[in-house]
């Protein structure tokens, strides 16, 4: 079977995990990109460690969770966001002003579009997370 959009299978191993009362997943394969946004859900106190397993192909992410997500997914297709839009898209995507995430990629890296307010740079949106 091809994988279409590994970040997107990644958001709903993590989600599916936690309906389930599960305290950690394996997200198969492993990619830089999923690597970063799980950064940011980790600074921002959505997930535990993770950290990564060599397996001898694309490698594997082990990741604790603690039960804080209600639901996370990706934003398809990757909306540019300018610095003046932000409230625009957490509108759409976020169920209340101030919770939960937008995570964007921006030139300085993937982060929180809390963060990318605060250095008052955009992005393009790739995941939410609340």
């Amino acid at each position: 079977m091809v994988l279409m959009d590994p970040l997107a299978n990644a958001l709903s191993v993590i989600k599916n995990a936690e309906t389930t009362g599960k305290t950690d997943c394996v997200i198969d394969p492993a990619s830089k990109i999923i690597g970063n946004v799980l950064k940011v859900m980790q600074d921002q106190g959505y997930v535990g460690e993770f950290e990564f397993v060599d397996n001898g192909k694309a490698g594997q992410l082990k990741v604790k969770l603690i039960g804080k997500i209600n639901k996370c997914g990706v934003v398809k297709p990757r909306f540019a966001v300018g610095k003046t839009e932000m409230e625009k898209w957490e509108k759409r995507y976020l169920p209340a002003r101030n919770f939960g995430t937008l995570i964007l990629t921006t030139s300085k890296g993937v982060m929180s579009h809390y963060d990318a307010a605060k250095m008052g740079i955009g992005g393009e949106i790739l995941a939410y997370v609340y």
